[in-house]
Protein backbone atom coordinates (compact mmCIF):
# COMPACT_ATOMS: atom_id res chain seq x y z
CA UNK A 1 0.00 0.00 0.00
CA UNK A 2 1.50 3.33 -0.95
CA UNK A 3 2.27 6.42 1.33
CA UNK A 4 -1.19 8.63 2.08
CA UNK A 5 -1.60 11.72 0.06
CA UNK A 6 -1.19 15.29 1.03
CA UNK A 7 -4.55 15.81 2.08
CA UNK A 8 -5.43 12.79 3.74
CA UNK A 9 -6.73 12.96 7.75
CA UNK A 10 -3.57 12.13 9.02
CA UNK A 11 -1.06 14.29 7.36
CA UNK A 12 -3.50 17.41 7.72
CA UNK A 13 -3.21 16.59 11.49
CA UNK A 14 0.61 15.99 11.40
CA UNK A 15 0.61 19.85 9.68
CA UNK A 16 -1.53 21.23 12.28
CA UNK A 17 0.15 19.80 15.27
CA UNK A 18 3.28 20.81 13.81
CA UNK A 19 2.45 24.52 13.49
CA UNK A 20 1.66 25.15 17.16
CA UNK A 21 4.09 25.35 19.93
CA UNK A 22 5.77 21.92 21.25
CA UNK A 23 7.56 20.88 24.26
CA UNK A 24 10.89 22.62 24.77
CA UNK A 25 12.50 19.31 26.39
CA UNK A 26 12.13 17.86 22.65
CA UNK A 27 13.74 20.85 21.04
CA UNK A 28 17.36 20.69 19.42
CA UNK A 29 18.84 24.20 19.53
CA UNK A 30 21.74 23.01 17.44
CA UNK A 31 19.94 21.97 14.69
CA UNK A 32 17.06 23.76 15.27
CA UNK A 33 14.32 21.14 14.52
CA UNK A 34 11.24 20.96 16.94
CA UNK A 35 10.12 17.08 17.85
CA UNK A 36 6.69 15.99 18.56
CA UNK A 37 7.24 13.25 20.86
CA UNK A 38 10.21 11.54 23.24
CA UNK A 39 10.70 8.61 20.27
CA UNK A 40 11.19 11.54 17.49
CA UNK A 41 13.66 13.14 19.92
CA UNK A 42 15.57 10.21 20.13
CA UNK A 43 15.96 9.67 16.80
CA UNK A 44 16.56 13.12 16.01
CA UNK A 45 19.85 12.56 18.69
CA UNK A 46 20.77 9.16 16.80
CA UNK A 47 21.09 11.25 13.35
CA UNK A 48 24.11 11.80 11.47
CA UNK A 49 23.12 15.60 10.97
CA UNK A 50 22.85 15.63 14.74
CA UNK A 51 26.18 14.36 16.02
CA UNK A 52 27.91 16.15 13.15
CA UNK A 53 26.71 19.63 14.75
CA UNK A 54 27.67 18.02 18.24
CA UNK A 55 31.15 17.75 16.88
CA UNK A 56 31.10 21.38 15.40
CA UNK A 57 30.24 22.60 19.00
CA UNK A 58 32.59 20.39 21.27
CA UNK A 59 35.28 22.89 19.37
CA UNK A 60 34.32 26.03 21.05
CA UNK A 61 31.04 25.55 23.03
CA UNK A 62 31.55 29.05 24.84
CA UNK A 63 31.13 30.81 21.44
CA UNK A 64 28.31 28.91 20.39
CA UNK A 65 26.36 29.64 23.89
CA UNK A 66 27.56 33.63 22.85
CA UNK A 67 26.05 33.35 19.65
CA UNK A 68 22.72 32.08 20.95
CA UNK A 69 22.86 34.88 24.21
CA UNK A 70 23.46 37.80 21.66
CA UNK A 71 20.90 36.71 19.44
CA UNK A 72 18.51 36.35 22.03
CA UNK A 73 18.98 39.37 23.43
CA UNK A 74 19.16 40.96 19.96
CA UNK A 75 15.54 39.64 19.26
CA UNK A 76 13.88 40.25 23.17
CA UNK A 77 15.00 43.93 22.91
CA UNK A 78 14.17 44.50 19.38
CA UNK A 79 10.44 42.84 20.25
CA UNK A 80 10.31 45.26 23.22
CA UNK A 81 10.92 48.39 21.17
CA UNK A 82 8.95 47.71 18.49
CA UNK A 83 6.02 46.57 20.52
CA UNK A 84 5.88 48.75 23.52
CA UNK A 85 8.04 51.09 23.04
CA UNK A 86 9.23 53.21 26.18
CA UNK A 87 6.01 51.87 28.40
CA UNK A 88 6.55 50.02 31.19
CA UNK A 89 5.15 46.20 30.76
CA UNK A 90 5.32 42.93 32.70
CA UNK A 91 8.41 40.81 31.53
CA UNK A 92 6.49 37.53 31.21
CA UNK A 93 3.92 39.50 28.65
CA UNK A 94 6.91 40.42 26.46
CA UNK A 95 8.48 36.80 26.66
CA UNK A 96 4.73 35.02 25.90
CA UNK A 97 4.83 36.99 22.61
CA UNK A 98 8.28 36.40 21.82
CA UNK A 99 8.17 32.41 21.73
CA UNK A 100 5.06 32.44 20.20
CA UNK A 101 7.93 32.63 16.97
CA UNK A 102 8.76 28.96 16.49
CA UNK A 103 11.79 30.20 15.06
CA UNK A 104 13.42 32.20 18.06
CA UNK A 105 16.17 30.47 20.47
CA UNK A 106 15.14 29.27 23.65
CA UNK A 107 16.44 30.31 26.82
CA UNK A 108 18.00 27.29 27.89
CA UNK A 109 20.48 27.44 24.85
CA UNK A 110 21.45 30.66 26.14
CA UNK A 111 23.83 31.90 29.37
CA UNK A 112 20.62 33.13 31.54
CA UNK A 113 19.07 30.04 32.93
CA UNK A 114 15.53 32.00 34.13
CA UNK A 115 13.35 34.98 32.85
CA UNK A 116 14.52 36.89 35.97
CA UNK A 117 17.79 36.79 36.13
CA UNK A 118 17.90 37.83 32.25
CA UNK A 119 15.64 40.46 33.41
CA UNK A 120 18.02 41.90 36.22
CA UNK A 121 20.73 41.95 33.71
CA UNK A 122 18.92 43.99 31.39
CA UNK A 123 18.86 46.20 33.94
CA UNK A 124 22.37 45.97 34.88
CA UNK A 125 23.53 46.32 31.60
CA UNK A 126 21.45 50.08 31.05
CA UNK A 127 18.86 48.49 28.14
CA UNK A 128 15.82 49.06 30.45
CA UNK A 129 14.52 50.38 33.65
CA UNK A 130 13.39 46.95 35.34
CA UNK A 131 11.54 46.80 38.98
CA UNK A 132 9.98 44.29 41.00
CA UNK A 133 6.66 43.76 42.35
CA UNK A 134 4.55 41.91 44.19
CA UNK A 135 3.02 40.91 40.78
CA UNK A 136 6.29 40.14 39.04
CA UNK A 137 9.30 42.36 37.23
CA UNK A 138 8.29 45.03 35.36
CA UNK A 139 10.63 46.72 32.57
CA UNK A 140 10.95 49.88 30.39
CA UNK A 141 12.59 50.19 26.99
CA UNK A 142 15.07 52.70 26.98
CA UNK A 143 15.41 54.51 23.89
CA UNK A 144 19.15 55.94 23.47
CA UNK A 145 18.35 56.51 19.62
CA UNK A 146 20.29 59.81 18.38
CA UNK A 147 17.21 61.16 16.86
CA UNK A 148 14.72 60.46 19.67
CA UNK A 149 16.88 61.94 22.06
CA UNK A 150 17.64 64.93 19.69
CA UNK A 151 13.83 65.37 19.59
CA UNK A 152 13.11 65.30 23.25
CA UNK A 153 15.87 67.84 23.41
CA UNK A 154 13.97 70.13 21.27
CA UNK A 155 10.88 69.55 22.89
CA UNK A 156 12.49 70.76 26.18
CA UNK A 157 14.33 73.32 24.71
CA UNK A 158 10.38 74.99 23.69
CA UNK A 159 8.91 74.20 26.86
CA UNK A 160 11.99 76.50 28.63
CA UNK A 161 11.65 78.89 26.11
CA UNK A 162 7.95 79.47 26.86
CA UNK A 163 8.69 80.10 29.93
CA UNK A 164 11.50 82.43 29.71
CA UNK A 165 9.43 84.49 27.40
CA UNK A 166 6.21 84.31 30.13
CA UNK A 167 8.98 85.26 33.09
CA UNK A 168 9.98 88.31 30.57
CA UNK A 169 6.87 89.03 29.93
CA UNK A 170 5.50 89.33 33.64
CA UNK A 171 9.12 91.32 34.54
CA UNK A 172 8.34 94.05 31.99
CA UNK A 173 5.13 94.50 33.25
CA UNK A 174 6.34 94.73 36.91
CA UNK A 175 8.75 97.41 35.27
CA UNK A 176 6.29 99.53 33.57
CA UNK A 177 4.02 99.75 36.52
CA UNK A 178 7.26 100.75 38.42
CA UNK A 179 7.64 103.48 36.05
CA UNK A 180 4.62 104.43 36.23
CA UNK A 181 5.00 104.90 40.20
CA UNK A 182 7.88 107.25 39.42
CA UNK A 183 10.01 105.13 41.29
CA UNK A 184 8.50 105.81 44.12
CA UNK A 185 6.93 103.63 47.02
CA UNK A 186 3.06 103.68 47.04
CA UNK A 187 2.12 106.23 49.73
CA UNK A 188 0.24 105.41 52.45
CA UNK A 189 -3.21 106.83 54.11
CA UNK A 190 -3.02 109.28 56.67
CA UNK A 191 -3.74 107.65 60.61
CA UNK A 192 -6.06 109.78 62.10
CA UNK A 193 -5.73 109.88 65.85
CA UNK A 194 -8.16 111.13 69.04
CA UNK A 195 -6.83 114.84 70.03
CA UNK A 196 -5.71 115.11 73.54
CA UNK A 197 -4.70 118.18 74.96
CA UNK A 198 -1.74 117.59 77.72
CA UNK A 199 -2.90 121.03 79.46
CA UNK A 200 -5.47 123.37 79.99
CA UNK A 201 -3.44 125.86 78.55
CA UNK A 202 -3.31 124.58 74.89
CA UNK A 203 -7.50 125.03 74.68
CA UNK A 204 -7.08 128.18 72.73
CA UNK A 205 -4.60 126.84 70.25
CA UNK A 206 -6.98 124.14 68.16
CA UNK A 207 -6.93 125.58 64.81
CA UNK A 208 -9.04 123.45 62.10
CA UNK A 209 -7.35 122.15 59.46
CA UNK A 210 -8.84 121.54 56.22
CA UNK A 211 -7.80 118.43 53.81
CA UNK A 212 -4.68 120.10 52.16
CA UNK A 213 -3.18 121.12 55.62
CA UNK A 214 -3.71 117.27 56.31
CA UNK A 215 -2.22 116.17 53.16
CA UNK A 216 0.75 118.59 53.36
CA UNK A 217 1.37 117.47 57.32
CA UNK A 218 1.31 114.09 56.21
CA UNK A 219 3.97 114.75 53.71
CA UNK A 220 6.12 116.43 55.97
CA UNK A 221 6.23 113.74 58.07
CA UNK A 222 6.90 111.44 56.04
CA UNK A 223 9.79 113.71 54.43
CA UNK A 224 10.97 113.43 58.31
CA UNK A 225 11.69 109.47 58.04
CA UNK A 226 15.02 108.77 56.29
CA UNK A 227 13.66 106.27 54.35
CA UNK A 228 15.07 107.02 50.73
CA UNK A 229 18.04 105.74 50.92
CA UNK A 230 17.11 102.66 52.74
CA UNK A 231 14.66 102.66 49.46
CA UNK A 232 17.27 102.83 47.12
CA UNK A 233 19.46 100.16 48.61
CA UNK A 234 16.11 97.72 48.43
CA UNK A 235 16.14 98.68 44.90
CA UNK A 236 19.56 98.15 44.39
CA UNK A 237 19.24 94.88 45.87
CA UNK A 238 16.30 93.62 44.13
CA UNK A 239 17.55 94.62 41.12
CA UNK A 240 21.15 92.33 41.53
CA UNK A 241 19.03 89.96 42.76
CA UNK A 242 16.96 89.93 39.18
CA UNK A 243 20.27 89.67 37.42
CA UNK A 244 21.62 86.87 39.59
CA UNK A 245 17.66 84.79 38.97
CA UNK A 246 17.89 85.28 35.27
CA UNK A 247 21.85 84.45 35.16
CA UNK A 248 20.97 81.23 37.00
CA UNK A 249 17.89 80.39 34.55
CA UNK A 250 20.60 80.93 31.39
CA UNK A 251 23.15 78.75 33.21
CA UNK A 252 19.62 75.88 33.61
CA UNK A 253 18.47 76.36 30.42
CA UNK A 254 21.99 75.52 28.43
CA UNK A 255 22.64 72.35 30.45
CA UNK A 256 22.55 68.68 29.02
CA UNK A 257 22.87 65.16 30.16
CA UNK A 258 25.63 64.88 28.32
CA UNK A 259 29.26 65.43 28.93
CA UNK A 260 32.07 63.76 27.78
CA UNK A 261 34.50 65.33 25.41
CA UNK A 262 37.85 63.90 23.92
CA UNK A 263 41.27 64.68 25.65
CA UNK A 264 39.54 65.08 28.98
CA UNK A 265 41.03 62.79 31.84
CA UNK A 266 38.42 61.01 33.77
CA UNK A 267 38.30 58.05 36.37
CA UNK A 268 36.62 54.56 35.59
CA UNK A 269 33.73 54.32 38.92
CA UNK A 270 32.02 51.38 37.70
CA UNK A 271 33.32 47.65 39.62
CA UNK A 272 32.43 45.16 36.32
CA UNK A 273 35.82 45.36 34.84
CA UNK A 274 37.25 44.31 38.00
CA UNK A 275 39.90 45.96 40.62
CA UNK A 276 43.18 46.40 37.53
CA UNK A 277 40.34 49.44 36.21
CA UNK A 278 38.75 50.17 39.22
CA UNK A 279 39.21 54.28 40.66
CA UNK A 280 41.88 54.09 37.57
CA UNK A 281 42.39 57.23 35.08
CA UNK A 282 42.35 57.08 31.80
CA UNK A 283 42.08 60.05 28.69
CA UNK A 284 39.08 59.85 26.34
CA UNK A 285 40.00 59.71 23.27
CA UNK A 286 36.61 59.41 21.25
CA UNK A 287 33.05 59.92 21.91
CA UNK A 288 29.86 57.94 20.04
CA UNK A 289 26.79 59.25 20.39
CA UNK A 290 27.36 61.13 22.81
CA UNK A 291 27.12 58.97 25.81
CA UNK A 292 29.48 56.40 24.93
CA UNK A 293 33.41 56.78 24.84
CA UNK A 294 36.64 55.38 24.04
CA UNK A 295 39.26 55.73 26.63
CA UNK A 296 42.89 54.68 26.81
CA UNK A 297 44.09 53.89 30.75
CA UNK A 298 47.22 55.95 31.86
CA UNK A 299 48.67 53.30 33.89
CA UNK A 300 47.96 50.18 31.51
CA UNK A 301 47.48 51.38 27.69
CA UNK A 302 44.28 49.58 27.72
CA UNK A 303 41.71 51.17 25.48
CA UNK A 304 37.80 50.57 26.67
CA UNK A 305 34.56 51.69 25.57
CA UNK A 306 32.47 52.59 28.55
CA UNK A 307 29.72 54.60 29.25
CA UNK A 308 29.10 58.33 30.68
CA UNK A 309 27.45 56.62 33.98
CA UNK A 310 30.35 54.31 34.25
CA UNK A 311 33.13 57.60 34.55
CA UNK A 312 33.37 60.28 36.62
CA UNK A 313 35.73 63.55 36.18
CA UNK A 314 38.91 64.26 37.43
CA UNK A 315 39.36 67.44 39.62
CA UNK A 316 43.43 68.83 39.70
CA UNK A 317 45.42 70.53 41.88
CA UNK A 318 44.95 74.60 41.76
CA UNK A 319 46.42 76.23 38.97
CA UNK A 320 46.20 73.55 36.22
CA UNK A 321 44.27 73.50 32.78
CA UNK A 322 40.53 72.13 33.16
CA UNK A 323 38.07 72.17 30.63
CA UNK A 324 34.18 73.22 31.15
CA UNK A 325 32.00 70.49 30.24
CA UNK A 326 28.43 71.85 30.62
CA UNK A 327 26.09 75.06 31.68
CA UNK A 328 26.78 78.60 29.66
CA UNK A 329 30.82 78.35 29.48
CA UNK A 330 30.90 74.31 28.36
CA UNK A 331 33.20 73.53 25.91
CA UNK A 332 35.84 76.21 27.40
CA UNK A 333 39.52 75.88 28.46
CA UNK A 334 39.93 77.39 32.35
CA UNK A 335 42.35 77.46 34.97
CA UNK A 336 41.41 76.26 38.20
CA UNK A 337 41.66 78.66 40.67
CA UNK A 338 40.36 77.24 44.09
CA UNK A 339 38.37 74.60 45.55
CA UNK A 340 35.16 74.87 48.02
CA UNK A 341 34.86 71.34 49.69
CA UNK A 342 32.12 72.51 51.26
CA UNK A 343 29.82 73.54 48.37
CA UNK A 344 31.82 70.57 45.95
CA UNK A 345 32.25 73.89 43.55
CA UNK A 346 35.27 75.71 42.27
CA UNK A 347 36.71 78.63 41.07
CA UNK A 348 37.68 79.21 37.24
CA UNK A 349 39.59 81.59 35.37
CA UNK A 350 38.83 81.18 31.69
CA UNK A 351 41.56 80.67 29.19
CA UNK A 352 39.99 80.59 26.14
CA UNK A 353 37.07 81.88 23.90
CA UNK A 354 35.40 86.11 24.05
CA UNK A 355 35.73 86.09 27.79
CA UNK A 356 38.88 84.66 28.23
CA UNK A 357 39.84 86.18 31.67
CA UNK A 358 37.05 86.17 33.83
CA UNK A 359 36.68 85.14 36.72
CA UNK A 360 33.69 82.08 37.22
CA UNK A 361 32.70 80.78 40.87
CA UNK A 362 30.39 77.96 41.94
CA UNK A 363 31.19 75.40 38.66
CA UNK A 364 30.64 72.27 39.86
CA UNK A 365 32.26 69.09 40.24
CA UNK A 366 30.97 67.31 37.73
CA UNK A 367 30.95 70.06 35.15
CA UNK A 368 34.65 70.45 34.50
CA UNK A 369 37.72 68.31 34.59
CA UNK A 370 41.18 67.77 34.26
CA UNK A 371 42.70 68.51 30.61
CA UNK A 372 44.96 65.76 28.79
Amino acid sequence: MGKEGFLSPKAIGNRIKAKGLQKLRWYCQMCQKQCRDENGFKCHCMSESHQRQLLLASEDPNKIMDNFSQEFKNDFIELIRRRFGTKRVQNNIVYNEYINDREHVHMNSTQWETLTEFTKWLGKEGFCKVDETPKGWYIQYIDRDPETIRRQEELERKKKQDLDDQERSAKFIEEQVRRGQGGREPEEAPVFTELKRESEEEKGEIVALGPSALKAAGSVKRKDVPSTSETKEKKKKSALDEIMEMEEQKKRSVRADHWLHPGIVIKVVTKRLGEKYHKKKGVVKEVQDKYTAVVKMIDSGDKLKLDQSHLETVIPAPGKRVLILNGVYRDTEALLDSIDERKFSATLTLDSGRMKGRRVDGIAYEDFSKMA
